[in-house]
């Protein structure tokens, strides 16, 4: 997995959501209490422990308003945490499920169509790289393969 790297929420990000700062739809984020595994925290990329405080908010991944700027409601522990720093381990996170949505996006932030699948957990860091090694994909995202959810980002090293 060397030449890949998994990238967390930015921590200016998390920062500005601890700080009381509003989310992409411009609500402050939702306080909730966690029922254990299947609340994964975008900024350390580990589940939320049960009874720990969760924010739920809505999150874009991009840089800005366009038609492929998916949108979708996330989960970040409500006390700071710190940020995954591990980032050629494939993240604690993503063993919560069997598989998730793979899927190339382009240097302008477009989703690469045909480049996205349903992948098991074990292929996810041959199939990102594949993926990175066509020269129209600038990085991958890991999504939800239930709810689309973001997950985090890869990278080519």
């Amino acid at each position: 997995m060397s030449d890949i790297r998994f990238s967390a929420m930015p921590t200016t990000d998390a920062e500005h959501l601890w700080n009381g700062g509003r989310d992409a739809y411009d609500n402050l984020p939702e306080t909730m209490i966690s029922e254990g595994p299947g609340y994964p925290c975008r900024h350390c990329l580990e589940n939320i422990d049960a009874g720990d405080e969760v924010l739920v908010f809505a999150y874009r991944p991009f840089p800005g308003l366009q038609p492929y700027a998916e949108t979708g409601p996330v989960f970040l522990h409500k006390q700071r945490c710190e940020r995954y720093v591990a980032e050629e381990i494939m993240p604690p996170v993503l063993a919560t499920s069997r598989d998730f949505i793979v899927r190339g996006y382009s240097e302008n932030n477009r989703i690469v169509y045909g480049s996205g699948a349903v992948t098991p957990i074990g292929d996810i860091p041959t199939y990102a790289a594949t993926l990175l090694d066509r020269p129209e994909i600038s990085y991958v995202h890991v999504r939800s393969a239930r709810n689309n959810c973001y997950q985090c980002r890869i990278d080519k090293c």
